[in-house]
């Protein structure tokens, strides 16, 4: 029977994308980044990809870098918009 996050022998680790540090995705700050791949080709034969990619960083580089803030402040419109909208 599973009881929700409480497993944490089986929690998986996940590498921090700027400084390579081995982290639990538990602790781990996720941040989803937008690829953008083109031919760039000036005809019809032009191919263009959009996709996201989850990027995780460890707590110290999420907070270097300022992905905690963006994130708080994402959180906080939210839920501005969920109260008054």
């Amino acid at each position: 029977m599973h009881m929700g996050k409480k497993r944490r022998g089986r929690d998986r680790s996940v590498t921090c994308a700027n400084c390579g540090r081995t982290v639990p995705r538990e602790k781990a700050v996720e941040d989803n980044r937008r690829t953008h791949f083109s031919t760039d080709l000036k005809g019809e034969d032009n191919v263009t990809f959009t996709g996201f990619r989850t990027v995780y960083y460890c707590i110290s580089c999420g907070k270097h870098s300022r992905i905690f803030e963006k994130k708080k402040q994402q959180a906080q419109r939210r839920r501005e918009r969920d109260m008054y909208g």
